[in-house]
């Protein structure tokens, strides 16, 4: 054995450690409004915050320390306050930003709180259904992926795909599948008001969040559909499918890309993401492997298990969807060139 290697791994653990505590404690900042309240003041002492909030002093206080420690915010020793930096407020403090990490924070502590259905589903097989991991997870979801859509998704991603903004400009017609609460779909119908869009999903609440959404923004270019993928009627064809970081939770994948590519126009279009890893493990010995890695088995893998399904876990790379993608019977498969840390987009025709 090495001595270097033995330090590295247990100084690699317990920087772990104090990592899940940073987050379960940042989720507190979150969700009671400490991280907002600094932001909009110019430096505030632990009782002025706890007065703003409507917190206890002392949790109050011991909180702003470790969030010093782990350089979420800033701390003045000349007039004991604490503050935030431009840059902290707008990773940590406004959901409108494009490197918005509060949906980061709404999504990791409520996961842990599955952890004991999870030791369960390792010894008796089965998992945790997506309407009983917990009501905070589903807008966890939403708010860590809507800056990539409201920023990103009509501009850029879709500008990638050869000629397809002058179809979308013109009206076409556009399938958003494994929508969630809508925020993909939305995005799209904003940015092509002469398409139609639907959102597809078959989870009840996501979808009766997403219309209300809808109803309020008085978008009339947009539908939502509850059902899955393979229950939508084979009688219209789109332009334009998506769908976002979603197939490898799916129970039958290769099934909902066989129904894809069966309400595909002939010259359209499906556009796909998945998580930027490997299938094969060795490969993801980076920051974002290692996240990926480590949601599968206590979000994505267990959602698909819970009916019985592949269970194909969060990190298919590309690789593996090029394999799916042959198996529903899908001519033509390209990589599109986006420049995205977190995803890696594909181009499929029929």
């Amino acid at each position: 054995m090495e001595q270097q290697k033995i330090e590295e791994l247990a100084f690699r653990v317990i920087g772990d450690m104090g990592g899940s505590f940073v987050m379960a404690l940042g989720y507190i900042g979150d969700r009671l409004g400490l991280f907002v309240a600094l932001s909009k003041s110019n430096g505030l002492t632990s009782q002025e915050l706890a007065d703003k909030t409507e917190l206890n002093e002392r949790y109050v206080r011991e909180w702003a320390k470790a969030m010093v420690a782990a350089e979420y915010i800033d701390y003045d020793p000349v007039d004991e306050r604490f503050c935030m930096s431009e840059e902290q407020v707008f990773v940590l403090a406004n959901d409108e930003s494009p490197m918005s990490v509060g949906g980061a924070l709404q999504f990791t502590t409520p996961s842990m709180y599955n952890v004991p259905k999870i030791v369960t589903a390792f010894k008796d097989g089965g998992g945790v259904c997506y309407n009983e991991i917990g009501d905070e997870i589903p807008l966890g979801i939403e708010r860590f992926f809507k800056p990539g859509y409201v920023h990103f998704l009509a501009k850029e991603w879709i500008g990638a795909l050869d000629g397809m903004t002058a179809r979308l400009d013109v009206g076409a017609r556009i399938a958003d599948i494994g929508c969630g609460r809508g925020q993909s779909t939305l995005a799209l119908a904003r940015g092509f008001p002469l398409s139609n869009v639907v959102g597809v999903d078959n989870h009840a609440e996501s979808i009766a969040h997403a219309r209300g959404l809808a109803a309020e923004e008085g978008l009339e270019n947009v539908a939502f559909v509850e059902c899955s993928a393979d229950e939508m009627p084979n009688t219209e064809r789109f332009d334009l499918i998506c769908s976002f970081d979603c197939i490898h939770d799916m129970v039958n994948p290769i099934g909902t890309l066989s129904t894809i590519r069966e309400l595909l126009a002939e010259d359209g279009i499906y556009f796909w993401s998945e998580p930027n890893g490997s299938e094969k493990p060795h490969e993801n010995r980076n920051i974002l492997g290692r996240l990926f890695a480590s949601i599968s088995p206590l979000h994505c893998m267990t959602v698909s298990l819970c009916h019985k399904g592949e269970g194909l876990g969060t990190l298919i790379g590309e690789r593996g969807a090029r394999a799916l993608a042959e198996s529903a019977g899908f001519s033509s498969f390209e990589k599109v060139d986006i420049d995205n840390p977190f995803n890696q987009f594909f181009a499929l025709k029929r």
